[in-house]
């Protein structure tokens, strides 16, 4: 998932929300104002909505510690890990690449959650140090905020360890095991079944307190199940997927056919003579077999027709620094998984600062099209 606003850097990691985050961002401080004004009717409406947004606010800031505990962990265990980002449902540590063990795996997993119990306990002993009384309304503006901080937190942690894949508490099933039975691929399976049973229970139970008068938050929960239960099947298709492309290295299925464009060519001729009679979708900019950059109709489309013969292709390329490329001995898979996550269609294939071709999208899904029809047909015929 990609951040669309970018806050900072934090040990090396981006720290970005995604649009979605707004919603319920806007969620919790209306529930907080809610909530203060019933706990203190003496407070007035600005100081409730000030003490409710500070709230909301360091609420995200555990979520992020949360977040950035599993970066830590990841970054120790050699994993490269760049984002952060806070979205609808809390948040996602972006790692580029699975753990290579059982052990990497449950310490990454584990982290999170025990992040969240500490931040909760710590929080809650602070307000019991202010002289707030467990089971009783805070009486002050701080010890609200210290509270229900604490609560929330405890809370994290608990959800997160459920044992639905790829919530944290699935992340340490799957880690188990591995342990246990020593097969990483097995492991994310069943571990991903799991997943998909508790989110249809999850949703079976929202429905149900929806129907018995519990309103949104019936639905709330049910949302949360459907979003475990697309969840979880995404990580059993990209087992999947895994094991259909094993063997297979971008040497293997990358093309060489590729084509490329000088920064200087001009707009308008780089359409007409080379966009438009290939009928490609991607071309790499280089000169002298060093790569520059890439261009796409995409960033055609954001010059005005009329500035063609004057823009030059190098004034409206993706440069090189942000595009993604990937080593020829890299796993078919990965380079697969690394297109989704970047939500791009094709990598360049670079060694040793050279261009050695390209891989699409669309070629790998060929192959794995061919390679499920095969399964098919030899799963047929053992059953026959």
């Amino acid at each position: 998932m990609k951040s669309q606003i970018k806050i900072g850097t934090v040990f090396g990691v981006e720290l970005g929300l995604h649009y979605s985050w707004l919603v319920i961002a806007l969620l919790i401080t209306f529930s907080l104002v809610a909530q203060f004004h019933t706990e203190n009717r003496s407070w007035s409406e600005p100081l409730v909505w000030t003490i409710s947004i500070i709230t909301g606010v360091l609420f995200f800031a555990c979520l992020f510690a949360h977040e950035l505990s599993h970066a830590v962990v990841a970054k120790a265990r050699g994993l490269p890990i760049h984002k952060i980002t806070l979205f609808l449902l809390g948040g996602v540590a972006q790692i580029e690449k699975e753990a290579s063990d059982a052990k990497t795996e449950f310490w990454m997993a584990i982290v999170g959650p025990f992040t969240s119990g500490i931040l909760g306990l710590i929080l809650l002993g602070l307000a019991w140090l202010s002289g707030w009384v467990p089971r009783t309304a805070p009486a002050t503006p701080g010890t609200a905020l210290l509270v229900w901080l604490g609560y929330i937190n405890l809370a994290l942690c608990a959800f997160n360890m459920i044992p639905g894949f790829p919530l944290d508490g699935g992340r340490v099933l799957r880690a188990v095991l591995w342990w246990a039975m020593g097969d990483a691929e097995r492991s994310t399976r069943l571990a991903a079944r799991v997943g998909q049973a508790i989110a249809v229970v999850f949703i079976g139970l929202g429905i149900l307190q929806f129907f018995q008068g519990s309103g949104l938050g019936g639905l709330w929960i049910a949302f949360i199940g459907w979003f475990l239960l697309q969840a979880a099947g995404a990580t059993y298709l990209q087992v999947q997927t895994g094991s259909l492309l094993r063997g297979l290295r971008v040497k293997d299925v990358m093309s060489s056919d590729y084509q490329s464009v000088d920064p200087n060519t001009s707009l308008e001729v780089f359409v007409h003579e080379q966009l438009l009679r290939s009928g490609r979708r991607c071309f790499l900019v280089a000169q002298g077999g060093r790569l520059l950059g890439l261009i796409t109709p995409n960033e055609i489309r954001e010059v005005d027709p009329k500035d063609w013969p004057v823009r030059r292709v190098g004034d409206v390329m993706r440069p090189a620094d942000k595009i993604h490329s990937i080593s020829p001995d890299m796993p078919a898979s990965q380079a697969l998984e690394i297109m989704g996550r970047e939500d791009v269609h094709q990598l360049p294939v670079m060694s040793d600062g050279r261009i050695l071709g390209i891989v699409t999208r669309a070629h790998l899904l060929q192959i794995l099209r061919a390679r499920l029809e095969l399964a098919n047909v030899t799963i047929r015929r053992r059953a026959a």
